[in-house]
């Protein structure tokens, strides 16, 4: 039978871990509402803005195009970006972008990673740590992002990404989140950032392609709608990464809690049954005690 005062302790300090868990798990429900608005909010943008590439890109093809951003390259240096969380206590939403990512190199990057040209830019402390555990190449960790999500610090990262990109540093970038599809569910997204495919490779040519006049160039056009886009794309993995996680973590706390107050049941009962013991121990012993007095 457990000793009376470690249950009692035990008790206290699972009582104190549901108060905590409790209030984490409103805070990220609070949280959720408002990354849930900007993602929704955010969504519609990023659909137009496809299809203003489609309308430009229509009765185009993908030679006329002459820019650094569709260009594709032997890949010999792969560039994967990983959006991760600052904190952990949020389920397994760090650990499917560890997997994805590690699935990612395994299954299409084997070669490089053996000659050791795969880096990761880790968006996050998670991904930071976990990737420089495993001596992989880091650059630019930005772990200062998600705590103030915002367009002008994807764009920060968006800007490095192309630059490195255009300078020949990397052949390919490829870009690995967590989707928010609902608050339970997160859907391991791997998307290519660049080089930039365009909806006319995608997608079959028209029998009545439409005759656009552009003005200004065509090219001139498609060169800043396409980094435009791709800020965008970025943007929108993060906000959808943030309000993931913010649902990850509001489950995981929901279930902590539930978890917590099971724990407190079982601990109850046990603490009553040895408080009954010992009382009965104790009647045991007067009653004995008053018996040897009577026979004495």
């Amino acid at each position: 039978m457990p000793n009376l005062k470690e249950v009692k302790n035990r008790i206290a300090s699972v009582v104190s871990t549901q108060q905590i868990t409790k209030a984490m798990k409103m805070v990220a429900a609070a949280k959720l509402r408002r990354s849930q608005e900007r993602v929704t909010q955010m969504r519609p943008y990023a659909v137009k803005l496809d299809a203003i590439i489609q309308n430009l890109s229509e009765g185009q093809t993908t030679g006329d195009v002459d820019n650094w951003f569709s260009k594709v390259r032997e890949e010999k240096r792969i560039l994967i970006v990983a959006i991760s969380s600052d904190r952990g206590l949020c389920g397994s939403f760090n650990s499917n972008i560890f997997k994805g990512v590690m699935r990612l190199v395994l299954e299409r990057y084997e070669d490089q990673y053996k000659k050791g040209n795969i880096v990761i830019l880790p968006i996050g402390k998670k991904a930071t740590e976990y990737f420089r555990k495993r001596n992989f190449q880091i650059i630019d960790s930005y772990s200062d992002i998600i705590g103030s999500l915002n367009f002008d610090k994807a764009a920060e990262v968006g800007d490095a990404v192309m630059k490195a990109f255009k300078e020949g540093k990397f052949d390919k970038v490829e870009l690995v989140y967590n989707e928010f599809k609902n608050v339970a569910t997160q859907v391991l997204r791997t998307e290519q950032l660049l080089p930039v495919v365009l909806p006319t490779a995608r997608t079959t040519a028209k029998t009545n392609p439409v005759d656009y006049i552009f003005q200004p160039s065509y090219e001139e056009i498609i060169s800043e709608v396409l980094p435009t886009g791709l800020k965008i794309q970025l943007y929108k993995a993060l906000l959808d990464s943030n309000a993931a996680e913010n649902g990850a973590r509001m489950t995981a706390m929901d279930k902590a809690t539930e978890n917590a107050g099971e724990l407190l049941k079982e601990l109850r009962l046990s603490y009553n049954r040895s408080r009954q013991a010992a009382i009965t121990k104790e009647i045991l012993e007067i009653v004995g005690g008053a018996e040897a007095l009577k026979s004495a």
